[in-house]
């Protein structure tokens, strides 16, 4: 049961529209719910795709971790894969303005990697000092993944300290495979700033 547990929550984040949310969960941004204090990270051509408010580093002030996506300007622009949807972090200073201090292109998949299913991005959860970034998508073959990043006071940054990868197929859900990879077993430090999904095994210094 507790194999089948990441499999279906990411199902049902999937399957469902996502409202504006309280609390720490990720959100789906209509221009008009954008916080006045995130409107100055949105460049030119970008949208806020998700975001949350939490403390992320301890401070017990309320920061951002945040995701944008660029928007296609023209035709040969479909193929916009490699850092469409940055994910960026941004921390409350000391006069109460953010300041942005962490930048990932590569942990958010495009809006069209997910296969059959559409849009691979589920959801953008945090709390206190972490954030999980998490993905749904496949056809008959389902995949999910889950990201997580804890800060580290010593290094002032988050890194990873949890990767769950599943898979099942549609005809027998209850086969589902699940891998967990923790430090320092399967990888060492890794910065969020350095986070590559497709190469995160065995890199880092342990």
């Amino acid at each position: 049961m507790q194999r089948m547990s990441f499999l279906k929550k990411a199902a049902i984040i999937a399957s469902i529209t996502l409202l504006p949310a309280l609390g720490h969960a990720g959100t789906y941004i209509e221009g008009k719910d954008v916080p006045p204090d995130l409107r100055p990270f949105i460049t030119a051509n970008t949208k806020l795709l998700a975001f949350v408010s939490a403390d992320l580093n301890g401070d017990d002030k309320a920061d951002y971790v945040f995701i944008l996506e660029k928007q296609k300007k023209n035709a040969a622009d479909e193929d916009m894969e490699q850092g469409q949807r940055p994910l960026h972090i941004a921390i409350r200073q000391a006069d109460g303005k953010l300041k942005l201090v962490k930048t990932n292109e590569k942990i958010v998949l495009c809006s069209t990697c997910g296969g059959m299913m559409g849009d691979p991005f589920a959801d953008l959860t945090a709390s206190k000092k972490s954030f999980t970034v998490s993905h749904y998508g496949g056809s008959a073959w389902r995949w999910a993944n889950e990201y997580q990043f804890n800060y580290s006071r010593k290094d002032d940054s988050w890194q990873l300290v949890k990767v769950s990868e599943s898979s099942f197929h549609t005809s027998d859900p209850e086969k589902a495979k699940e891998k967990i990879y923790t430090p320092p077993k399967h990888f060492g430090k890794i910065d969020i700033a350095d986070f590559d999904p497709e190469k995160f095994k065995g890199v880092g210094a342990k």
